[in-house]
Order: structure tokens, then C-alpha cells, then sequence
């Protein structure tokens, strides 16, 4: 079967026969235009790949576009160290840090404009948010959905509010439904999964499927890499069901990547969906048809814990499940993101009584719990705001002279795990809880996306002695020995050696390198053996040294990678 024809099929089973058909003919026009963007398919994944995560305006610089500002950081201390910057939602926007999208196909002038996006991809691949659940309230599209002009007329969903819609799946802890009158007068109830100004769109209707495949492949020419589908796992709803993960959800996810796969065969589709690791790795698919990447979301809350426990039993035990069939999948590892620590991957890995005391743990780290609404109408743990650089703190009334190096050891542990890393900017640059923020916005999300100064940053950077110092110097480091390291590649063998629960050891082999990691995620020196059947002696990459398998020292909080070459 030729790629048009799956697009086709495709669309038949979502919307039936003559809908089907009718889909395709409509949007295989705008994929036609497109044709000539074709590249030769290749590998998706290299060890070199490594992922910063930024808001366009984390970074700023007086009289100086956002955009800009991180473009000119990034050229300097970022060129040797990351492979691709994901822009977190940079378009118009009227609330949700950028999530309620106003226009797709603007960039938000407060931050600069689309030469400045092609000036940033210049050094680096660059991933963009397909924010395709919901639109904001604000948008022009919905001011003509509520004008009832055609081809928006079916643009929401709009629901009988005596409708039975218990068995919904609620993110959030706010009304489902929102009222909002048309310009006829008509009042209707619109449905809004995250928020009022957030408006699900309606993908039975073709017109709202149109639109949003032009939003994909205006994204594909202004030269992305990698498209995240946030929010995705929401994106169809049926009224008696959960609405989350429906069989025409992940239709609509094998849709796009077989449209890519026509115009753009070497763009990534990454699936956001904060959920129990079963149900998220679901959206690899057959592993070839939908999405090549996942969000690792237990390994932030889990890593977490391990920390917290001083015991990488559990980490390890879940490790082992990390083996993928598929070179065309990976995992996307990341500890912190815009968003807070996810709860619900914990579940079914952690007894709740674990998950209480480590709630308790980070909100004496001076971070806060958001909730969920359940369908009984209770509501239980959703995810942990806090920074993960504070959420890595202890002894909260005293000093903890471990804090900066029990940081590095949690993203020396994330980087050594197979997939493709990612590292928030404030995980790098070490800020902490901004709780400023928390205070001027009312939203608990605002204690990690504090806003920098560029001009304040740097002497900081500069005083070997700032918090920030002690991070950004050994993570950039840490960064590119990782990068030089074939046996890290995101598909190669990998093996959990458990000897001691207090340190977490993987084995990780590609090509012709073995490389051993060794992470003490405790506060106590440990004294470890590796098996016989290892090499005798391996380089430590970090020192340079070679180390005798036999008898191996770690200091608290201590990282090691060990190499041989075959």
C-alpha cells in the first residue's frame, strides 16, 4: 500500500466510508503541496541527541526579542552541548503560559518573529508544540464558531448539561462545561477540558480536522524536527466513556505520522500524555505507526522517590521494562519540564502510603501538590509543583551540603538511561522554587518558569562559588562526555546489574563500547564489586582513570561511567 493510500485508510476507519473519503480528498491537496519536501529517510535516533527544554521567554536581554536572547545564549554556552531546543508554545496566546493558543500561525511578537525561530534553527532542530485538544477563547477561530460562520459552525462541542458525564477522565479539578452565548443569543455549553478559555475542538467535524493538518505542515516548513502532541491523549470524545485514549485517538496520532511519513519522513512525533507508564507507551502503536517518542513521565516522580528512600530497588526493578522491540522508538527522558512532577505514573509502582510521604517530602521542600477531579467527584494527587533541583533537597532547617551534588547525580542517572535525554533550562542554569511567581499568578505551575535576565545570569555563571556555578559547569560537562559515548545511543543494548540498593548500575552497549554506570543515590560512601564476566579494568570517563572492577569506591551522591572498547 503506497503512503497515500494509508492516509486514506485511515481516515476511512475514523470517520466511516463516505466521511473518510471526503477527508481525504480534502486534505490531500494541502499534502500534495508539500510533496517536494520529501527527505531520504533515516536513522531517528543518534547518541548525540540531546534536548533542551525553554519557554521563547525564559531567557531575556533588554531591548532584545526573547527569541533573540536565548539564540545568543544558546550560540554561546549551548552550540557543543544540546542538538535540538523545544520551544515550548511560542504563538499568541491568552493564557496557560502559552497553551491557549490564539493563532497557530503566528509567533507571539512579545517574543520576536519567525526569522528569529529560522535564526535559532541555524545551530540547532527544533521541536514545536501541536497544541491540537483545545484553542483558546480569544481566538479568531472561536469568534467565528460563536458568529456561526461556516465552516466553524461545528467547531466546538457543545453538550446538554444534564448530561451524564461521570465516567469523563478530569485532569483538572474545574467544570467540564462552560457557558458561553452566541451571537444569535444562544446560550450553549461548550466543552473545556483544562480550562474556560481552553475550547476543545471538535475533530468530527472535517473543517477542524483541515485546520489542524494545515497547522502540522506549516509547522513541517518553517523546519521543525520534532512535533510534541500535547495534550493528545484527550483529543476524541464519545459521551459514555472515559474520553481518554480512545481507539480513535490513536487513529488520529497513526494519521499524522502517516502524513509525515508522505512529506517529512525524518520528523519525530512525540506523544504528551501524564499517564501510567502501560498507558502511555501505548502510543508507540505496532511501533512503526505511531509515535516514535514518549514522555518517560515515571522516571521524574520515581527517581524521585529513589532519592528520597535512599534505595534504587524499585527504580531498577521498573528499569528492565525500558527494552523496546522497534529501532523507530524511544523514550524521552526528562526529570523536570514547564509542567509540575506527574503522581499518576506512580501508580501501580508505589504504595500510596509512598506516595504520601513523598508529597509531605516535597512540600517541606517548599513545592505544592495539584489535584484531579475522579468520577465519584473526590479528588486525589495529580502532580508535584515544585522545582527539581529543590525537590532534590534535604534537611530543609539546615543546610544540606549534598544538595548540588545529589541534583547532578538524578541527571547523571536520567542520562545514562536508553533513550533520548532532555533537560529543562532552569535544570541547567539551577533555579530554584519561585515562588515569587506562585504569588504573583495565583498558579502553583509558576514556582519552576521563572523569568531570567540574561545580564543577571551570566556573572552569576562567572562566581565559581553561585549555586548556579556549581550546577551549570558539571551538567555541561556531563553533557558532552555523554554526546561522545556510541554505547549511549538510544536503541543499543542495555542490562540492570543489581548488587547493592543503594546504587544504580546499568549497562549500556552499542557498536563496539561498553559503558557501566554506576549513580550512589545515597548520603553514605559504598564500597561496591562488579561481576567477573566484565572487563577487569574500564576507563572512567569522568577522570580519565583506569579503575579496577574489583573494589570499587563511591562517595555519596557519586556518578561514574566506565568504558571498554571491544
Amino acid at each position: 500500500m503506497n503512503k497515500k493510500e494509508t492516509v486514506k485508510k485511515i481516515l476511512v476507519k475514523i470517520y466511516g466510508d463516505q466521511k473518510g473519503l471526503n477527508a481525504f480528498n480534502r486534505i490531500i491537496p494541502h499534502i500534495n503541496k508539500l510533496s517536494r519536501l520529501e527527505k531520504k529517510q533515516k536513522e531517528y535516533f543518534s547518541h548525540e541527541d540531546i534536548i533542551l527544554i525553554t519557554y521563547g521567554d525564559t531567557l531575556n536581554s533588554e531591548n532584545t526579542p526573547p527569541l533573540r536572547a536565548l539564540s545568543k545564549f544558546a550560540g554561546k554556552y549551548f552550540a557543543e552541548v544540546f542538538s535540538a531546543i523545544h520551544i515550548l508554545p511560542f504563538y499568541p496566546f491568552s493564557s496557560d503560559d502559552g497553551f491557549s493558543v490564539i493563532d497557530f500561525f503566528k509567533v507571539d511578537p512579545n517574543l520576536g518573529t519567525w526569522d528569529d525561530v529560522a535564526e535559532l534553527n541555524k545551530n540547532f532542530d527544533l521541536m514545536f508544540d501541536l497544541v491540537l485538544n483545545h484553542i483558546s477563547a480569544k481566538s479568531p477561530w472561536f469568534d467565528k464558531y460563536l458568529m456561526g460562520e461556516k465552516c466553524f459552525m461545528d467547531l466546538a462541542m457543545e453538550v446538554d448539561p444534564s448530561t451524564d458525564l461521570s465516567k469523563v477522565t478530569r485532569p483538572r479539578s474545574l467544570p467540564l462545561l462552560t457557558e458561553f452565548t452566541k451571537k444569535s443569543g444562544k446560550k450553549v455549553n461548550i466543552w473545556t477540558t483544562f480550562s474556560k478559555d481552553q475550547i476543545d475542538l471538535n475533530f468530527k467535524s472535517l473543517d477542524v480536522l483541515e485546520k489542524m493538518i494545515n497547522v502540522l505542515l506549516w509547522y513541517v516548513q518553517q523546519g521543525v524536527k520534532i512535533i510534541r502532541l500535547d495534550a493528545i491523549a484527550y483529543l476524541w470524545k464519545e459521551i459514555g466513556t472515559t474520553c481518554i485514549h480512545l481507539p480513535r485517538t490513536h487513529e488520529m496520532v497513526k494519521l499524522f505520522r502517516a502524513i509525515l511519513n508522505i512529506i517529512a519522513p525524518d520528523v519525530i512525533i512525540l506523544t504528551e500524555t501524564n499517564v501510567p507508564h502501560d498507558e502511555n507507551i501505548s502510543y508507540f502503536g505496532d511501533g512503526g505507526n505511531e509515535a516514535q517518542m514518549v514522555y518517560n513521565f515515571t522516571l521524574p516522580p520515581l527517581l524521585l522517590h529513589t532519592l528520597f528512600k535512599e534505595d534504587a530497588s524499585i527504580l531498577s526493578s521498573w528499569a528492565k521494562g525500558l527494552r523496546l522491540e522497534d529501532k523507530q522508538n524511544t523514550f524521552f527522558n526528562f526529570t523536570a519540564s514547564h509542567d509540575g512532577i506527574g503522581v499518576r505514573p506512580l501508580e501501580g509502582i508505589l504504595p500510596d502510603d509512598d506516595i504520601k510521604r513523598l508529597v509531605a517530602f516535597v512540600k517541606k521542600n517548599g513545592g505544592n501538590l495539584s489535584y484531579k477531579k475522579n468520577s465519584n467527584g473526590t479528588e486525589s494527587p495529580y502532580e508535584l509543583n515544585i522545582t527539581y533541583i529543590d525537590a532534590c533537597r534535604n534537611n530543609i532547617s539546615s543546610k544540606d551540603s549534598f544538595h548540588v551534588q545529589r541534583f547532578l547525580c538524578s541527571q547523571a542517572l536520567q542520562y545514562s538511561l536508553p533513550g533520548v535525554p532532555a533537560t529543562y533550562i532552569h535544570n541547567i542554569l539551577g533555579s530554584r522554587n519561585w515562588t515569587k511567581g506562585v504569588e504573583k499568578t495565583g498558579r502553583a505551575r509558576s514556582i519552576n518558569r521563572e523569568k531570567l535576565q540574561v545580564n543577571n545570569i551570566i556573572p552569576q555563571l562567572k562566581e565559581d562559588t553561585s549555586f548556579r556555578a556549581q550546577v551549570f559547569f558539571p551538567y555541561i560537562e556531563l553533557i558532552k562526555i555523554r554526546k561522545r559515548q556510541k554505547a549511549f545511543h538510544p536503541n543499543g543494548f542495555f542490562e540492570i546489574i543489581e548488587i547493592n540498593p543503594k546504587v544504580f548500575i546499568i549497562k549500556r552497549c552499542f557498536e563496539n563500547q561498553i559503558i557501566i554506570s554506576l549513580t550512589n543515590i545515597s548520603s553514605k560512601k559504598i564500597n561496591i564489586s562488579l561481576p567477573n564476566k566484565l572487563p577487569k579494568q574500564m576507563e572512567n570517563l569522568f577522570s580519565k582513570e583506569k579503575m579496577s572492577l574489583n573494589s570499587i569506591i563511591l562517595k555519596p551522591y557519586q556518578y561514574i561511567w566506565l568504558s571498554h572498547y571491544m
